[in-house]
């Protein structure tokens, strides 16, 4: 299995590179991974203690980021070197300073991961929620470099817990100690004899809660807000987006403001949104010098912003859960303790899961249903009342996890 696992791997390498002819996210992918050693060597010497940090995206990342912040502070004489696979993670972080070094992680062939971690030469290693490299884990169990898997999230259906998923399983070895978020995981890593594991929880609760300590004001929102219900509307695809001006154009409920900011800032897709809504809408890009108080709904046109935007949410749609795997950070405006609407494809997003329990997320799969849960959040107070605290609870009830792996990590360092 290993000599099959390694023959895709390089025939995978060879398709991405005629594929990024055709596809610009896969030329990024392909490009990317040229300048890897360059950057290291501008980064770290062979005489650095290095911890290095491994995410596949932008999600991974942000789970990451709360023990990142926690080894700096800790460790200030280690450098971070953090790895990203995919270039949405990596192109919107690869200039942050929160570490020494920000590169792609190599295609898993086995000589990439001999000359990678040769080149890190790390103390320790650190890989979140559910990475799996065999080739790299397997060079760094050979080195007996300390390996740990945090925020875990595991599944029936991966491929550990199949009769045909040995090889996987075997890399499981590279694993000094498994932080997982829930018993669930830690059952599934039991049944095939891995012991070494902790309930914690997901290091995102501590990422999250952080966001109530920091400055959220923005006062171009509360200009636009003017103290009136606000539907924040985050990290939207266009599916989501026909339910919300399909809603905005129909509804009869007055004293409500919308703002919608698109995952994907591209400008024809931007200008076809707001010639779909029919009430006075404004682009966050043309509002300098402009009384925004009298509009209907404002669009974010811009990045960076939306943790702050849904500061000012009285109710929050997350976009992405028409795709499997696709639904985007919840706990972000849960955090604020506010009533979440989605789509009805969650599954595989444990908070997610647990808050559509909890009856603190609404899925909604239709125009009809979308529409009934908003008109209930915005006119019924009392369950609006009673969605919005189960959120707010939820991320208390849930943060610390990053202190028991810090905890942890001190006796390997």
């Amino acid at each position: 299995m290993h000599l099959l696992y390694n023959i895709v791997v390089h025939i995978a390498s060879f398709l991405v590179k005629v594929i990024a002819n055709f596809n610009p996210k896969i030329k990024l992918f392909v490009q990317g991974r040229k300048d890897i050693y360059k950057r290291l060597e501008k980064s770290i010497h062979k005489t650095d203690n290095v911890i290095w940090i491994h995410t596949a995206s932008l999600g991974e990342y942000e789970q990451g980021l709360p023990i990142i912040e926690k080894t700096k502070e800790e460790y200030p004489t280690y450098k971070i070197v953090v790895t990203f696979f995919s270039p949405s993670g990596y192109e919107v972080k690869k200039n942050d300073d929160i570490a020494d070094a920000i590169v792609y992680l190599p295609l898993d062939t086995l000589k990439n991961a001999k000359k990678f971690i040769a080149a890190v030469n790390p103390k320790l290693a650190i890989f979140v929620k559910y990475e799996i490299w065999p080739n790299h884990l397997k060079i760094l169990k050979e080195k007996q470099i300390p390996t740990l898997l945090i925020s875990a999230y595991f599944k029936k259906e991966q491929s550990f817990f199949k009769w045909y998923g040995e090889f996987m399983r075997k890399s499981l070895t590279a694993f000094t100690h498994f932080f997982v978020q829930d018993n669930h995981s830690k059952e599934l890593l039991k049944n095939i004899n891995y012991n070494n594991c902790t309930i914690v929880g997901d290091t995102r609760f501590d990422r999250v809660s952080k966001i109530l300590e920091q400055d959220n004001t923005l006062d171009f929102m509360s200009s636009f807000a003017q103290n009136k219900t606000c539907v924040v509307a985050g990290s939207t695809w266009p599916n989501g987006q026909l339910f919300l001006s399909t809603y905005i154009n129909n509804t009869t409920v007055e004293n409500v403001k919308f703002v919608i900011a698109p995952h994907n800032i591209i400008d024809s897709q931007i200008q076809e949104l707001k010639n779909s809504i029919q009430k006075k809408v404004v682009l966050f890009s043309e509002i300098n010098g402009r009384d925004i108080s009298s509009f209907e709904v404002l669009i974010i046109d811009t990045i960076g912003i939306l943790t702050k935007v849904y500061s000012y949410a009285n109710i929050a749609y997350v976009g992405g859960g028409f795709t499997k795997g696709g639904l985007h950070n919840t706990l972000e405006p849960a955090v604020f303790g506010v009533p979440i609407i989605i789509g009805p494809i969650y599954k595989g997003f444990k908070e997610a899961e647990d808050l559509v329990q909890l009856k603190g997320i609404l899925p909604t799969a239709n125009q009809n249903e979308f529409t009934d849960t908003l008109n209930q959040l915005i006119l019924k107070k009392e369950y609006y009342n009673t969605t919005a605290v189960i959120n707010k609870n939820y991320v208390a009830k849930n943060i610390g996890a990053t202190e028991k792996i810090a905890s942890y990590i001190a006796t390997l360092l």
